[in-house]
């Protein structure tokens, strides 16, 4: 295979080329998931012989990999024994003004986001960021994004903030044979972080000031109409269906309550009406109205629609779609939801603004927010729901107590035992998880859930490809490409590799981007004879300056949708962002490590 070449790469590297590229579309363009996405690069990277067995599989043994599977057992314990809960409560305070209130947000945040995953630490501060908004009289929509940024420039400032990070220094390590330390970015990192604080500060005029989605969910009287069946009724004995009631012109039938206060939610079309049921529709209210002459019912007393008055076993909660929902393009009924988890939709909001039309009528798109009614407990919806939906009220909220301390010791002994070298990362990482466990923080079952085994294959996947970059040439050349344009002065070639990176990350995977940019920055360090340390730093930095789209983070989507955001509204101010952060991250790595030769 190797003796193909054309225009100056062997068939390998058009192979990795290839691959690359597909796992690109496919994770912009379609539907599937990146772990499958991933695992599919690795299958062709293996079968055509482009890497061997043992090289398909070191992404699964990579120590890097293996690490972040612990701290997401070390974050259980946190979460389960109330610590993060805890910091939210007591960090944001009542600020005096818009822009203090974005410093007393994105400092908490950072801080938070340096030391547990930015994604857990943003989906806990969503509900409160909003409710401590309208304390202060201030749109969600000019604090989420604030909120997103933070824990994403707060991520960079240790090795396990950020997945990139720890997949950058692993790779380095396996390179070189130094390991980074625990802190290693922390200074470039927390440089980055007071100018992009103080930008935000600046350009906060660009924040979008949107309607924020729950507004249209305020008065469940404005979209939702509750009709009587007399008992004297032609359609009592007859099936739902038979009546042609669950499916009306502007609206649907969400729920039967019966006198004896029972609730039938969703409601089957073979479910018979009874004398006295209470119908209660969602839709247009001019329209379903007229069922009172089409079908013979009669005005309910007064509007009942708060679920808790009627029956505690359900309750309403309002989910977000993100980018990658299975529900996107979908009416409600289609995407299984209802049938399998008892999830009804009662109405929904684009951009802010309640959607008027029948909900089940809606093609749903991403950003969208749903008024759902649901189980009590957020343990009896499905993980694929939890998957394609996100949910920001949970109400299994730990107890602060003893453990809460126990866990937030263990968090500062992992950290200070790697820290001050006396194990490596790994092993203190391994530490920690099992202590978690020993001390009750969080049972073993729960450890075990809260390790994400697709997050897990998407960062194999990335280093695995960066592997192929590496060992087929790939890299080499690119490298001697970008040296061949900006010529050999480090920092030119620090810059562009570092702006290549994060615009890249703007689209797919900033794990996957740091895998596939390390081997070229590297190759690029050594080719110029310089130490690759600071150019490894930089890039850590660069693949996690995600600002511009709402696609380039997890955190982003987690804000889209309860922020009522559209998709420029990210770039506004984002475009900026990343500017200043690259310019900072520049200047500042070189002033802590100046780039010298090679011994």
């Amino acid at each position: 295979m190797e003796s193909i070449i054309f225009l100056g790469l062997g068939l390998d590297a058009w192979i990795t080329i290839v691959t690359v590229l597909t796992v690109f579309i496919t994770l912009l363009f379609t539907k599937i998931s990146a772990e499958s996405a991933f695992l599919g690069a690795i299958a062709i990277l293996f079968i055509t012989g482009v890497l061997t067995s043992g090289e398909a599989l070191s992404g699964f043994s990579s120590p890097s990999v293996v690490v972040i599977g612990a701290l997401f057992v070390v974050v259980s314990g946190l979460v389960h024994t109330g610590v993060l809960q805890w910091m939210t409560r007591h960090l944001l305070g009542t600020p005096s003004s818009y822009p203090k209130a974005i410093l007393r947000l994105m400092f908490p945040v950072a801080f938070l986001s340096s030391f547990l995953n930015n994604t857990t630490v943003v989906a806990l501060f969503v509900n409160v960021v909003k409710m401590w908004g309208r304390k202060l009289n201030i749109t969600p929509s000019k604090l989420l994004i604030p909120l997103s940024y933070a824990s994403g420039m707060g991520g960079v400032c240790t090795l396990i903030g950020t997945p990139p990070n720890m997949i950058i220094s692993g790779m380095y390590a396996e390179q070189t044979g130094n390991a980074m330390n625990i802190l290693t970015p922390l200074v470039p990192g927390l440089l980055c972080l007071a100018v992009g604080v103080l930008t935000m500060v600046l350009l906060r005029r660009l924040l979008p000031e949107r309607k924020s989605p729950e507004e249209g969910f305020e008065s469940t009287g404005e979209y939702t109409l509750e009709m009587l069946v007399p008992t004297s009724s032609q359609h009592v004995g007859q099936t739902v269906e038979e009546a042609q009631l669950n499916n009306v012109r502007g609206g649907s039938l969400i729920e039967i309550v019966r006198f004896d206060k029972e609730v039938i939610s969703p409601v089957p079309a073979d479910e018979f009406i009874i004398g006295g049921d209470r119908l209660i529709y969602a839709g247009q209210i001019d329209e379903l109205i007229e069922l009172r002459k089409s079908h013979g019912l009669v005005n309910a007393d007064h509007h009942v629609f708060s679920i808790e008055e009627i029956d505690p076993n359900r309750k309403l909660k309002t989910a977000s779609i993100g980018f990658v929902s299975k529900a996107i393009g979908k009416r409600w009924e289609e995407t299984g939801f209802e049938k399998n988890d008892q999830l009804t939709l009662v109405a929904v909001s684009r951009q802010g603004e309640r959607i008027e039309a029948s909900p089940r009528d809606i093609v749903l798109q991403a950003g969208d927010t749903l008024l759902l009614e649901c189980p009590p407990k957020m343990k009896n919806i499905s993980d694929e729901a939890k998957k394609h939906l996100q949910f920001f009220d949970s109400e299994d909220l730990p107890n602060i107590g003893k453990k809460t301390l126990v866990s937030t010791l263990i968090m500062i002994g992992m950290i200070a035992l790697s820290s001050l070298g006396v194990m490596t990362l790994l092993q203190a990482a391994f530490i920690a998880a099992l202590a978690m466990v020993i001390c009750r923080c969080c049972s073993i079952d729960q450890a075990m859930k809260a390790i994400n085994w697709n997050i897990l294959m998407v960062f194999a996947g990335s280093v695995v490809m960066g592997t192929a970059i590496a060992k087929t040439g790939l890299a080499q050349m690119i490298a001697n490409g970008i040296l061949s344009v900006c010529g050999d002065n480090p920092i030119v070639v620090m810059a562009a590799i570092c702006m290549a990176g994060m615009f890249t990350t703007e689209f797919i995977s900033n794990t996957a981007t740091g895998a596939i940019f390390f081997p070229i920055i590297y190759n690029a360090a050594i080719t110029m004879g310089y130490d690759p340390f600071p150019f490894c730093v930089a890039l850590m930095i660069a693949v996690s300056s995600c600002f511009i789209t709402p696609i380039g983070s997890p955190t982003h989507m987690l804000v889209y949708g309860p922020g009522g955001y559209r998709f420029s509204d990210f770039a506004k101010v984002g475009l900026w962002m990343a500017l200043i952060i690259l310019a900072t991250n520049l200047l500042a790595v070189n002033l802590i490590w100046p780039i010298t030769p090679l011994p």
